[in-house]
């Protein structure tokens, strides 16, 4: 198993995990809105519209997870070397403001952070300015707004 299958499988953990809370959430709010109980008493009392909104949002985010979670069990993240550009599935160090910080260019599940063996990795996609930005750069390149460095490319 190479260095990035590891990781792989901690980022499907960790979708994991949050789907199984929210999911468990969702239900919880969706019972909530349909309660007998929670139907209004008054017409200032908003306890069953809010418990609806708020169980159609946990509803919507569930799909989401779920489709991040369908798109990385099918993933596999390419091995790159010091020399190659940063491209999708890159594991990349960067320099930001003379702090080092570690991105996994990816398909979904955009701003996840994890800890994995001994960094913080934050998850960015193509969505991201940031993401954008270090594509096609290399180890020792430099960019700017925000100034960064590309430390070392995995």
């Amino acid at each position: 198993m190479s260095l990035k299958d590891g990781l792989l499988e901690e980022i499907r953990a960790e979708l994991r995990r949050r789907f199984d809370r929210l999911t468990k959430a969702a239900r919880e709010a969706h019972a909530a809105a349909t309660d007998p109980g929670s139907k209004a008493e008054g017409k200032y009392d908003t306890r069953s519209l809010e418990a609806s909104y708020l169980a159609a949002g946990q509803a919507r985010q569930v799909e989401e997870l779920a489709a991040d979670l369908e798109l990385f069990d099918k993933l596999s993240l390419p091995d790159f070397g010091m020399e190659d550009e940063i491209d999708a599935g890159a594991l990349v160090e960067v320099d930001m403001n003379s702090e080092s910080a570690w991105f996994l260019l990816a398909p979904g599940a955009g701003g996840l952070e994890l800890e994995w063996e001994g960094r913080t990795i934050t998850l960015l996609t193509p969505s991201s300015l940031l993401y954008r930005k270090l594509l096609g750069l290399r180890t020792g390149d430099s960019a700017e707004s925000p100034e960064l460095s590309v430390s070392e490319v995995m």
